[in-house]
């Protein structure tokens, strides 16, 4: 099972001692300017690329990437970068939104789990089962639509499904499943800014909607789900890294880098083809050499 994760100073711990007022919503001081910072994403997209070519052609294991956030976060065009170079046949994005009547008669992993990587593959999942412990847990009403089974404590419900995403995520993680998780840690003043701007530039009205100012108003109960979330659910094997999203260059570069440096770890490789396979090459390269043009 792989837990050689990239160490980094927005790692959440995994021990549950995660305190989200411990992880800044800025870049460090001495982080490179936002034009350094795409600089060194643009360098850095060709070895991602020439990476997840060998993870495609090495076929062991499957990368998912979760990507969780407050609105106006940044998860679209961070996703839209740091994939940028990769194949699309190699690569596959997953949107959650509300769930439909038919997912809601499944448990709640269902939906996710039938959108999981394929080995060689790299999923990206924008939302996730982790909405059912965050806006859920915000929103209690919405259990009454899940169809559950009578007689759930509606106080217990949350730690069992962070017991479930533990265990699921551990057994992913035994069968080969890579996981890196995103927690995009935009601040209340970031975002009311980035809200005005899709009401005053047309060309992002359509990115607006009321609800994300309602939520507003639940900003200090959604930074606490967050943190229980985190805390019970980052792990070696599926660790949460928690960025900072206010500035967006540096949020995608360092994104990019923990994808970089967690397949660097895991080393690639094209497969190596036996004596046999070699020797039908030689064949075949006979054959098409000895063809009349």
């Amino acid at each position: 099972m792989f837990e050689s994760y990239p160490d980094s100073p927005y790692r959440v711990p995994f021990n549950g001692s995660f305190r989200i007022e411990d992880f800044d919503h800025d870049p460090p001081k001495d982080a490179p300017h936002e034009d350094r910072c795409d600089e060194a994403l643009r360098d850095l997209i060709p070895e991602l690329a020439d990476l997840q070519r060998r993870f495609y052609a090495h076929d062991r294991h499957s990368l998912l990437l979760v990507f969780q956030a407050l609105d106006a976060a940044g998860k679209d065009g961070t996703i839209r970068a740091v994939m940028s170079g990769i194949n699309p046949a190699g690569c596959q994005v997953s949107s959650f939104k509300q769930p439909s009547k038919e997912e809601l008669d499944h448990d709640f992993l269902w939906r996710t789990t039938c959108r999981l990587p394929e080995r060689g593959r790299i999923g990206v999942f924008n939302r996730s089962y982790y909405e059912e412990v965050l806006v859920v847990r915000v929103h209690p009403e919405y259990l009454r639509g899940q169809q559950l089974p009578e007689g759930y404590d509606p106080e217990a419900i949350w730690a069992e499904r962070f017991e479930s995403i533990r265990d699921h995520e551990k057994h992913l993680a035994r069968n080969g499943t890579l996981i890196l998780k995103f927690f995009l840690n935009v601040s209340k003043k970031k975002q009311k800014k980035r809200f005005l701007a899709r009401i005053d530039e047309p060309e992002k009205n359509w990115k607006f909607s009321v609800g994300d100012v309602t939520e507003r108003g639940h900003w200090a109960s959604y930074r606490r789900a967050y943190e229980d979330a985190l805390r019970a659910t980052s792990r070696s094997w599926a660790p949460w890294y928690a960025i900072p999203a206010d500035e967006k260059s540096y949020m995608r570069l360092t994104v990019a880098r923990i994808v970089t440096d967690t397949l660097r770890t895991l080393q690639p490789s094209y497969p190596e083809l036996s004596e046999a396979d070699r020797a039908r090459l030689a064949e075949m390269r006979a054959l098409l050499e000895g063809e009349d043009d």
